[in-house]
């Protein structure tokens, strides 16, 4: 499988990429060599070979979504701030 320059130049337009000639020369060189490369895989012989999915022998942790009550009010710790309004923290503007 090789890549053209039509391909090269419609990659370069989705990345909204200008790339000079000698640019797309080079790419399309690097690209052959790397699919070249990667094609060598299709010679494996992997008949037997069970896919692998995750190579640890690990689970993803899920805890139960609990709503804890918090020590402090609402109105406590508005308090606590210098500036409220509208029952919010008044904060000043970053942008």
């Amino acid at each position: 499988m090789s890549i053209t320059r039509e391909e090269i130049l419609h990659l370069a337009e989705l990345s909204d990429l200008s790339l000079s000639e000698a640019e797309i020369d080079s790419l399309l060189v690097d690209l052959a060599h790397i699919i070249d490369y990667i094609s060598q895989l299709d010679e494996l012989n992997v008949d037997d070979v069970e896919p692998t999915y995750q190579v640890f022998d690990k689970n993803n942790v899920w805890r139960p979504d609990e709503i804890t009550e918090f020590e402090a009010s609402r109105e406590q710790l508005l308090a606590l701030s210098p500036e409220t309004e509208d029952h919010q923290m008044k904060v000043p503007k970053v942008l």
